[in-house]
């Protein structure tokens, strides 16, 4: 897909803008039909970590309840968008990178594609850890809180809206890394700040996952924490090793100015 060039006049940026909205509406059309036809079994898929708390009809197949014919579908509209969201996000990331790109500088557009590489992977790779690991520990979690106490009905609108919101969560989540790593790229915080205010930083990205995740658990959230601590350590591994120069020449410019502050308390 082409990249408008640096300079252009208000009617050429709008004239772009509205190019690239069109290609993700297009894509976003195609995706829903495509997906609405086969919702039944992308909601199957949806369901399958939880499988072993929810019922089943004859077939196999997980069976929840609906009150009503309106929110079956409404629930099978929420799963087509949720799908053709998640199919189409490279396309979206894509048009609105590119959308930007021209007013950054030459030195910074090197950056372009492997931003849009990572951003896409950290996404998928948040949604599927959700998925193979979170969801069937905070619903085991959650179902436990009913003994003693009396039975659940799992209802499909509810059960699946916790379980998009659980993965667009982590999703999401799991984009900090980048956040981190061009935050130290563009200077805006030096890595020895990063590295040195670890202590702070943690309580943060703690209030965070209690922020994000969907329930109250405090199985995902820790498992959110813990993994998102290992996603920051490892971004700033990263760059260090991408930055080594420069974290080195800002490392010494921030000594020089802390011994000249001291210096000049002493006198």
């Amino acid at each position: 897909m082409p990249i408008g060039p640096a300079k252009m006049s208000l009617f050429e940026h709008l004239a772009e803008l509205r190019m690239r909205l069109v290609r993700i509406v297009v894509c976003m059309l195609i995706a829903i039909v495509i997906f609405y036809l086969a919702s039944p079994t992308m909601g199957q898929i949806l369901l399958y970590p939880i499988g072993d708390f929810l019922p089943l009809g004859e077939n196999g197949q997980v069976m929840l309840n609906a009150l009503d014919p309106f929110e079956s579908f409404t629930t099978r509209l929420t799963i087509t968008l949720f799908y053709s969201f998640i199919g189409t996000s490279p396309v979206i990331l894509w048009q609105v990178l590119a959308f930007f790109l021209p007013a950054l500088k030459p030195n910074e557009r090197k950056w372009f594609v492997p931003t849009f590489i990572v951003a896409c992977t950290l996404f998928i790779f948040g949604v599927l850890f959700c998925y193979f690991v979170i969801l069937n520990a905070a619903f085991g979690w959650l179902t436990d809180q009913a003994s003693g106490l009396g039975t659940i009905e799992p209802r499909m609108s509810t059960y699946i809206s916790i379980i998009i919101k659980f993965l667009i969560s982590f999703g999401f989540a799991f984009e900090i890394p980048l956040v981190v790593f061009y935050l130290v790229i563009f200077s805006i915080v030096p890595y020895k700040t990063l590295r040195g205010k670890w202590r702070e930083i943690y309580v943060v990205l703690l209030v965070i996952c209690a922020m994000v995740t969907p329930d109250s658990s405090p199985i995902t959230m820790l498992m959110m924490f813990a993994a998102l601590i290992a996603l920051y350590e490892i971004s700033l591994l990263v760059a260090k090793i991408v930055l080594k120069r420069r974290i080195a020449r800002d490392e010494e410019e921030m000594d020089e100015l802390e011994e000249g502050s001291m210096s000049i308390t002493k006198k």
